[in-house]
């Protein structure tokens, strides 16, 4: 996870932005062999408790795909008021698409399989 303030000044000044009306997320390539995550919720999502509601669902987001991220970033994800009532599979879908458009998700493909339709 990200911790540092200055993990998160470098991100500010120098990551790049995705935007999706549930989230944000601000990345930076680095050389590290892992790719850490930092988590943003503002008071504009409610209260204690439902900001940490958020950053538990995020957090589980993140954890389902730990398998197909590329080592080598850093990532903050900035929850947005919208994702308050949206549920798992939105966030999910959400954040999967900000890191696939940011590079942060390898390939689909491979052996790598998504599912079924």
């Amino acid at each position: 996870m990200l911790n540092r303030p200055q993990d998160f000044a470098a991100l500010q000044e120098q990551g790049t932005i995705r935007s999706h009306p549930l989230l944000a997320a601000r990345v930076l390539r680095t050389d590290l062999g892992t790719t850490r995550f930092g988590l943003a919720t503002s008071r504009a999502l409610g209260s204690a408790v439902v900001r940490n509601r958020v950053r538990r669902r995020l957090r589980e987001a993140i954890r389902s795909m730990l398998p197909s991220l590329r080592p080598g970033w850093d990532v903050l994800v900035i929850a947005r008021p919208a994702i308050v009532g949206a549920d798992h599979r939105a966030i999910g879908a959400a954040l999967r698409r900000l890191l696939a458009r940011a590079g942060v998700l390898a390939e689909p493909g491979g052996d790598m399989h998504m599912g079924r339709g």
